[in-house]
């Protein structure tokens, strides 16, 4: 039997990061990765196999390069069962390995509604992590013309995007009222959606799918309210659901949601056994409210925490809840969003006040690639906090998002941002004086002081 300071099951993002993490805050420490394929992809990259780049193989974390150069033993094998009390993971190999500390990073599975008529037939697609599925469907695809994108949220959107610049005639279904609606307030989905059709993708918002129609391939999909649409192929991009079976055969505790419980410090119920990534359970850094959310960035944060407590607890690397950090880009426009929504906070009962500035993100604005940057930012009225913001610009939309997760988590205020001082460059940032992230919080000053 093979034995092991630390057994990290899981070689994606979150499983990757915990086990290189850990062994360099426990360099003393034996490590042992196990992951059921030998090449993982990069979660957030999985779209662009499917239009901007040639081949699937430029989408592949080198996973086992990575962990031999840190000194980590790397697996190709699945976990199977795991007896918590002798602290054994038996394989489907038939081998075993004891360890001492279990990282659970078991990810997350592509959800296939079972109310949907006609999802078992031929060119129905998921979305997994899976390089073998996602090498077949990217083959099976380029017979397609028309395809389906069934979820307008960040995958949904991605993919219609990818797909259209690979040629394909793409309609976007999504069953609320615009897209993108769980992450940016409605004046923002909308502007988004302007740029998503304009670039080809028709979009459908307001009706939900009701069956996939055809003998054996799909032909057409049937909405809720009776359109159809013709189709050669179907994505459903309607979610996910954290893969926590293995933890509930183990005698893990998995709440009502399906998700590992776990502690600030990424531990579960169970001694030594740690979750991080899609499978483990999340709050929201705002409103404390158990969320669903799933993103590489938050399990690297969360593998991160677990790697650095795995033997001792350091008071001050927890994590505080999940702020929800998403940026995305349509062509040379990205837009992101971080932390809650008006329209979230307003559901909650929070008194808000926000504040919306455009400007440019070059000076001047005839500068080449010079684009519009519009902010929005949200904060909680009596404590002038800022509890989230939403950008759509140029490419650098990106890391404007970053920085406001940056602010909400450390609790900045409205005058902590006034008072923020910042590096400007004409062919990199807005202008000083016209800094959009400072003048949307001015904006929000102003009407602080008129109430």
């Amino acid at each position: 039997m093979k034995t092991t300071d630390v057994l990290t099951i899981g070689g994606s993002a979150a499983g990757m990061v915990a086990a290189l993490t850990g062994k360099s805050s426990w360099p003393k420490k034996d490590f042992v990765l196990v992951k059921k394929q030998k090449e993982m992809m990069v979660p957030c990259g999985i779209p662009y196999i499917f239009g901007t780049l040639s081949n699937i193989d430029q989408n592949i974390m080198p996973v086992d390069a990575m962990m031999e150069k840190a000194g980590i033993e790397s697996i190709v094998d699945e976990v199977l069962r795991i007896d918590t009390e002798k602290k054994i993971a038996e394989m489907a190999s038939g081998e075993s390995i004891q360890y001492n500390k279990l990282v659970m990073a078991t990810g997350s599975l592509p959800v296939k509604p079972k109310w949907l008529i006609g999802g078992e037939k031929e060119n129905v697609f998921t979305i997994p992590k899976d390089k073998v599925y996602l090498d077949e469907m990217k083959q099976k695809l380029e017979g397609c013309k028309k395809v389906v994108v069934v979820g307008a949220g960040f995958i949904g959107v991605e993919f219609s995007d990818e797909l259209l610049k690979s040629g394909h005639e793409v309609t976007l279904v999504e069953k609320l009222s615009d897209i993108l609606m769980l992450a940016f307030d409605v004046e923002l989905s909308k502007k988004i959606e302007e740029i998503l059709a304009a670039r080809g993708v028709k979009v459908v918002t307001g009706k939900g799918i009701k069956q996939i129609n055809g003998d054996t391939k799909v032909e057409s999909v049937t909405l809720e309210n009776g359109d159809v649409i013709e189709s050669d192929a179907v994505i459903l991009s309607v979610g996910y659901k954290p893969n926590a079976e293995l933890a509930r055969n183990s005698g893990i505790y998995v709440d009502e949601s399906g998700f590992i419980a776990v502690d600030e410090y990424m531990r579960t119920h169970v001694k030594d056994i740690f979750a991080v990534g899609d499978c483990a359970q999340k709050r929201d850094f705002v409103t404390r409210a158990r969320v669903s959310t799933m993103l590489a960035s938050t399990a690297c944060a969360e593998a991160r925490i677990a790697g650095m407590n795995l033997f001792a607890l350091n008071v001050v690397k927890t994590f505080s809840g999940t702020i929800a950090i998403y940026s995305t880009a349509v062509g040379d426009t990205g837009f992101g969003t971080a932390g809650i929504t008006e329209a979230k906070a307003i559901e909650e009962g929070i008194d808000t006040v926000t504040g919306t500035f455009e400007g440019i993100d070059r000076h001047p604005g005839n500068l080449p690639g010079a684009h519009k940057q519009l902010v929005k930012l949200i904060v909680a009225r009596q404590a002038g906090v800022i509890i989230g913001g939403e950008v759509i610009g140029g490419l650098s939309a990106g890391e404007l998002t970053n920085v406001i997760g940056i602010i909400i988590q450390n609790r900045m205020s409205v005058n902590s941002l006034l008072t923020a001082q910042i590096g400007t460059h004409p062919c990199l940032t807005a202008s000083p004086a016209g800094y959009p992230l400072i003048k949307a919080a001015e904006m929000i000053a102003a009407k602080i002081r008129i109430k």
